[in-house]
């Protein structure tokens, strides 16, 4: 493939269906060979997430067990102490982790008490020379402005699926509201971290949708997670069959081709991959992880800190080290 250092962002539906259903060992080594072109194909970032504040949210996201109407076995929690969450930032940076997410179970932001917290836990946290990423629903442009003061490094706003597809997952809000969120935080100046989740009952082709219409945004998003449906007991979707690991690849692999300066991250759905699925992810371009502590990913589980160490030391890569500098606002 030709490298010419450009980013595209007027992808058709059909070449990135042609690039999703290439052989696979043609688009794996097709996108590892753009990998390596952007990045350090031996690094990969370790990005803690947290969740801040835990349940009882108001939407209906039918993947998602910290809806209030759905019967799961996850406990609310009220928004942790800014200090609790410094604690878990600075061991989240001494095993290694280079970006700290916080997560909040809730719709939207409100401008009360609680916003302020988390604007003190974005402080704190930058202060520590990490890469600070935030999720906590939707965001106005005032509101994305305070974190971004605040040393905010990135916004965290999935679109989930399709345009299509959307209101098949979710009814409490729609597709243009989460493409709202993200052209406020890059008004404010915010790194933007968004992708999806497969899984959810869609077709290659609203995988290749979702794919397109962050590709096609004027700026491309900085991070790309890729997730895998984490079945939760108790949720609309929790007969959903397992992800299959091809699908995955596929999809990071197209994602790295069509976004090659974007960060790919392997998200959610990792504790039910070998290490040797989780290498084919890497190899088709994905460098980036999520971990978090005691074991789970927000609410569902996922491989620990230690066992992700190891595999990396078993396939030769290593975490991405970032200066200081990286964690002060964004341009």
């Amino acid at each position: 493939m030709e490298n010419t250092k450009t980013l595209r962002h007027n992808w058709t539906k059909e070449e990135l269906l042609e690039i999703y259903n290439k052989p696979l060992i043609e688009l794996v080594y097709e996108a590892a060979t753009v990998h390596r072109e952007w990045h350090k194909a031996d690094e990969v970032q370790i990005s803690t997430l947290l969740s801040v504040k835990t349940g009882g949210c108001p939407e209906d996201c039918s993947y998602c067990g910290q809806a209030a109407r759905y019967h799961t076995d996850i406990k609310v929690q009220a928004l942790l102490p800014t200090e609790t969450v410094i604690a878990h930032a600075q061991k989240a940076k001494d095993n290694g982790s280079s970006r700290f997410c916080m997560a909040a179970a809730w719709r939207e932001v409100r401008d009360n008490s609680d916003f302020d917290r988390i604007i003190d836990m974005v402080k704190g946290v930058n202060d520590l020379g990490l890469e600070v990423c935030c999720t906590l629903g939707m965001l106005t442009e005032n509101q994305a402005q305070r974190l971004q003061d605040a040393g905010l490094y990135a916004y965290n706003h999935n679109l989930d699926t399709s345009e299509e597809y959307y209101d098949e997952i979710i009814s409490t809000r729609q597709f243009d509201n989460r493409i709202n969120t993200i052209n406020n935080v890059r008004k404010a100046g915010i790194t933007v971290c968004s992708g999806g989740i497969i899984g959810l009952g869609e077709t290659n082709e609203d995988r290749i949708s979702m794919l397109r219409t962050l590709a096609n945004m004027e700026k491309h998003p900085e991070s790309v997670p890729i997730n895998a449906l984490a079945r939760v007991k108790g949720t609309p979707l929790e007969n959903n069959p397992k992800v299959d690991i091809w699908d995955m690849v596929r999809m990071i692999a197209t994602a790295r081709i069509v976004m090659p300066a974007s960060m790919v991250r392997l998200s959610a759905g990792r504790i039910e991959m070998s290490e040797t699925e989780q290498a084919w992810c890497f190899m088709a371009g994905a460098n980036s992880i999520f971990t978090g502590e005691r074991q789970t990913l927000l609410v569902t589980p996922n491989p620990g800190v230690s066992e992700d160490m190891q595999m990396l030391k078993n396939l030769g890569l290593k975490p991405l080290v970032k200066e200081k500098e990286s964690a002060c606002k964004a341009n």
